[in-house]
């Protein structure tokens, strides 16, 4: 039983990091698309 929590936690860690990771180069792209803006004005 302990072994499946242990499983399971280290399987909840991966997908988080995955998620903050894509979230990441969201905001990443998001602010590269602003910039592009304040250069053309």
């Amino acid at each position: 039983m302990k072994k499946l929590a242990i499983l399971f936690m280290g399987l909840a860690f991966l997908a988080g990091c995955n998620t903050v990771n894509g979230f990441g180069r969201d905001l990443q792209k998001v602010g590269e698309k602003i910039e592009d803006t304040a250069k053309k004005k």
